[in-house]
């Protein structure tokens, strides 16, 4: 073992097992095998891996016949920056040696840490200009301001909030905030409207709040929220989006049974699996 593996790690590195997505990458024949260890590291409240080596990997240019590996990691259900690492890499080889420690703040992953959004919502039964009669209304999502956002990059968080009602995945019902730069803790007084919901629909949908950071590259994920009834189902078929909590259903309730008023609340934005958008 090089003597620059940590002490701690020193008799935790071994083999993996073949990559479970041999397959999913075109022609690559995925194989090989990586040294690796994880550790928590109380004092640092950190998430340690620590990538050893590779070997025997695949090539993955076949006309150049040659690979230039790196390890990246992920730590679910964190799919974006705040849970992503990847190391060095390392050119025309199929046995790679790293030797190096991908850290996680356990931050990261905390609740609080990801911080509040303040909004308010009210349901219109009579859009102005409507019928006497309406068979059906207006969803109003006014998004004021977020507070504490998680800090990605220092001095560089350009926040803004994209919003969609579910199931509905289609391009009409998504809409966004404006990106909000330098701050953690963004000013957006930004109204959204959504038409064509009846009374009884409102027990079926689920307002999904997202909140992201923006860059030239991506946009990383900070948090979000669903705001709903929490029932695990929307016309009968069960859905995991429909996974609201206690107060973002309080909030979706005291808005059905106050329509043309505004409710508001202050909320903690939270972990997501973001829905999958319809193209």
């Amino acid at each position: 073992m090089s003597k620059s593996v940590p002490t701690f790690l020193q008799d935790e590195v071994s083999s993996s097992v073949m990559s479970i997505y041999s397959g999913d990458f075109g022609n690559v024949d995925v194989k090989g095998n990586i040294q690796f260890a994880i550790d928590y590291v109380d004092q640092l409240n950190e998430f340690h891996i620590f990538i050893a080596q590779c070997k025997d990997l695949a090539i993955g240019d076949v006309k150049k016949q040659r690979s230039d590996p790196y390890v990246k990691s992920y730590l679910l259900p964190e799919k974006y920056k705040l849970g992503k690492r990847k190391t060095s890499v390392r050119k025309k080889t199929l046995n790679p040696v790293y030797n190096e420690i991908l850290r996680t703040p356990a931050a990261a992953f905390e609740l609080e840490s990801r911080g509040e959004i303040k909004l308010a919502f009210q349901y219109v039964p009579q859009p102005v200009g409507g019928k006497k009669t309406p068979t059906t209304g207006e969803v109003h999502i006014w998004v004021k301001e977020c507070n504490d956002l998680p800090i990605l990059r220092v001095n560089k968080l350009n926040s803004f909030v994209k919003c969609t009602i579910l199931p509905d995945t289609s391009r009409k019902s998504r809409q966004k905030t404006r990106t909000v730069a330098k701050t953690t803790n963004p000013v957006f007084n930004h109204t959204m409207v959504y038409d064509g919901f009846r009374r009884e629909d409102l027990k079926e949908a689920c307002v999904e709040l997202t909140v992201w950071d923006h860059n030239k590259l991506a946009n990383h994920f900070l948090g979000g929220l669903r705001i709903g009834l929490g029932t695990g189902k929307s016309y009968g078929t069960a859905v995991d989006w429909m996974d609201s909590t206690s107060d973002e259903i309080s909030l979706w309730e005291k808005m059905m049974n106050s329509p043309n008023t505004w409710v508001e609340g202050t909320l903690p934005l939270r972990m997501l699996m973001v829905a999958k958008m319809a193209k």
